[in-house]
């Protein structure tokens, strides 16, 4: 399985470290059955992320025909005013620091990244994963209608705003769509992907490495519908 995470100027370093380091754990522990690698859509460069200007180097550009996991994460920035919706129009201009979440995020439909994204969705052999406002980027591209995803909980009403199956879990499996939560969700994230795709042992083994548990129930759209409780 190979792995484009991607960057856009303003991204949350977090949503990116933190799958990034399990995967590539993963194909340590695999014997290289994963391969991790940072993209963009403008190709190698220097991406600023929301955080206190530290910088990560995208080393390629986003390839949507390639078979594989394209992960998108959220960006980090000033949380912005209640209500504030990202759009097209909040994305206007040239990237500045210290811009809210919301702009920074609504930029993003700005560049050839919803393009990349839309065909990374159609390709059969691509499975599309988000990690907290990763998962309001392919929404705000109109690329989730109908699909059930989750993001941070300040973001679900958005979410949910764009016609999405907005679900309260820590992690979504909607198939070839799996989204995190809040930011620490990236580690659950990782772990799960490697348990689905690389097999329970080689996750079991980079979750010790790391000393960490995942956390909550995988929510996937089957089984009967719960009685409430």
């Amino acid at each position: 399985m190979h792995v484009q995470i991607v960057l856009f100027d303003g991204f949350d370093p977090l949503d990116v470290i933190a799958p990034y380091e399990v995967l590539y754990a993963g194909g340590t522990a695999s014997a290289g059955a994963v391969s991790v690698e940072l993209v963009s859509a403008e190709g190698p460069r220097e991406v600023v992320s929301g955080t206190g200007g530290l910088a990560l180097r995208a080393t390629g550009t986003l390839d949507p025909g390639r078979a594989g996991l394209v992960l998108v994460p959220g960006a980090s920035g000033r949380v912005g005013e209640p209500g504030d919706v990202p759009d097209h129009d909040a994305g206007d201009g040239e990237w500045q620091r210290d811009e809210s979440i919301p702009v920074l995020l609504g930029r993003t439909l700005t560049t050839e990244l919803p393009a990349m994204l839309k065909a990374a969705m159609e390709n059969p052999e691509v499975t599309v994963g988000a990690v907290c406002g990763g998962s309001l980027v392919l929404a705000m591209a109109g690329l989730l209608e109908g699909r059930h995803a989750t993001t941070h909980h300040m973001g679900l009403d958005m979410l949910d705003a764009t016609g999405v199956h907005a679900v309260n879990a820590r992690v979504v499996d909607d198939g070839d769509l799996v989204t995190g939560a809040g930011v620490t969700s990236g580690l659950d994230l990782g772990l799960y992907l490697l348990e689905r795709e690389v097999g329970p042992r080689i996750a079991h083994a980079v979750e010790g490495l790391f000393a960490h548990e995942r956390r909550g129930t995988v929510w996937r759209n089957t089984g009967p519908e719960p009685a409430r409780l």
